[in-house]
């Protein structure tokens, strides 16, 4: 495993959360993509929410990412609600990495997004382990 880093939820604050996490820890953002900045608006987000937070990135040192998101579906999240509101984002070393980690973690859970591409993973997953954690699986392969 490359790393494993948490990602966080906010309903329409991720922007305020992350300037007000800058100021604490220092350091550029790595990232800042808004649901707007996707050709072709694959996600699905209303015209409304175009300038929310699709992903952004804050580094804390050595390989240590604090990742977050605005929630404006429940569609792969299961919507916005405080106290489940993060996840633990992996990046496997290998595709066959990404898909045994996957399935492994799902196992008694719940699979809310399947392993599939994306724009920025060849393998992109969400799934809820049998505790009810929320993972993201990806392996960035030779899209990043």
């Amino acid at each position: 495993m490359k790393m494993a880093n948490p990602y966080l939820n906010f309903k329409g604050t991720t922007e305020a959360a992350f300037e007000h996490y800058r100021r604490i820890f220092g350091g550029e953002f790595t990232a800042v993509l808004r649901y707007g900045d996707f050709p072709g608006n694959p996600m699905g987000a209303p015209e409304d929410k175009l300038d929310a937070i699709a992903h952004i990135g804050l580094p804390l040192g050595g390989d240590n990412v604090l990742m977050g998101t605005d929630v404006i579906s429940a569609e792969h999240t299961g919507g916005f609600v405080a106290g489940n509101n993060f996840f633990i984002a992996l990046e496997a070393d290998s595709e066959d990495e990404a898909r045994r980690v996957h399935a492994a973690l799902a196992e008694g859970g719940e699979v809310t997004m399947p392993l599939q591409s994306t724009e920025w993973a060849q393998l992109f997953g969400i799934c809820v382990d049998a505790f009810g954690i929320q993972w993201m699986v990806s392996f960035t392969g030779d899209v990043g």
